[in-house]
């Protein structure tokens, strides 16, 4: 009986050590996938879509286009994984609490870390991934294995919105040749015959069909990269969005909590707190701090 009981035990601990070891550290899991699926997408796109467009005469910038931006991109993402985030230590605590204000509402003055036991600054927030606290933290990316915080949200800006022009150059380019390929064949102007032996004139679901069986591999990468398109499009709106309004994600995923006022205030029907984003200060100011942190001097000007 002491036996059935201690088992699982130890195992339900060192389950919940494994765990916690796998979720709560910096893995580069992630970034394999990343660099796997840019280097599988490329990979097509150099051995044969750009040989087809090579040979239908396409425009040589038009081709090397993904490749530009995936240099700027591998250098942006190369300078957001390894760039310091705005990690909170007990030399530069003084100076960084001294740069935002206490709202009040998300950010409460006094509020201690129990894990860096320090006060935590406004718009901080201690990442379990990193084991410490960020300045202006917004979030922990898997796929740059970092925090993104106050000193590499620009990097960050930069990589997503690279990352995005790839994916919409390279399905471009792939869909433009596709779209070659239909109207040099004349299929359009033809016809088949179904099972029961009937002419039907071509549709889009028998020339995508064509298509997918006479380039496989180019109509399946096609498929993907606009689904890429589409996901990286909406988050880059997202991440402008939060950029022109000075927020971060983690402050737009909390604020959510609340009601929207042009003041701090409790609302005498339910005593709820209304919150109101006093760090934005006008859409150039806000993206300016973006790529130009603040710092103590320059919270003193204003």
């Amino acid at each position: 009986q002491v036996l059935s009981f201690v088992i699982p035990t130890a195992l339900q601990s060192v389950t919940h050590r494994a765990l916690h070891r796998l979720f709560h550290t910096r893995s580069c899991l992630f970034v394999g996938l990343h660099v796997a699926l840019q280097a599988a997408v490329y990979g097509e796109y150099t051995w044969e879509v750009f040989g087809y467009c090579w040979e239908l005469q396409f425009h040589l910038l038009l081709l090397l286009l993904p490749y530009l931006l995936l240099a700027g991109n591998l250098g942006c993402f190369v300078l957001c994984s390894r760039a310091n985030p705005g990690i909170i230590t007990k030399s530069n605590h003084a100076s960084l609490v001294k740069i935002y204000a206490y709202d009040g509402v998300l950010f409460q003055k006094g509020i201690m870390c129990p894990t860096c036991n320090m006060e935590k600054p406004a718009r901080s927030k201690h990442c379990s991934f990193c084991s410490a606290c960020v300045h202006r933290f917004d979030h922990h990316c898997v796929w740059v294995n970092n925090c993104i915080g106050a000193f590499n949200a620009k990097y960050f800006f930069l990589y997503l919105f690279t990352l995005a022009a790839m994916a919409t150059s390279i399905a471009g380019v792939t869909a433009a040749l596709l779209v070659q390929v239909v109207l040099l064949s004349n299929v359009l102007h033809a016809s088949y015959l179904d099972d029961q032996g009937q002419e039907h004139a071509v549709e889009i679901l028998f020339l995508v069909q064509h298509l997918f069986l006479t380039f496989p591999r180019i109509v399946f990468m096609l498929g993907f990269v606009i689904l890429l398109t589409l996901i990286l499009g909406a988050y880059c709106c997202f991440n402008l969005y939060l950029a022109l309004t000075n927020q971060t994600s983690n402050e737009w995923s909390k604020s959510r909590r609340y009601g929207c006022s042009h003041h701090l205030t409790l609302q005498p029907h339910d005593s709820r707190t209304v919150y109101k984003n006093i760090y934005s200060k006008g859409i150039w100011m806000n993206l300016k701090e973006i790529f130009k942190p603040l710092t103590v001097l320059e919270r003193k000007k204003k």
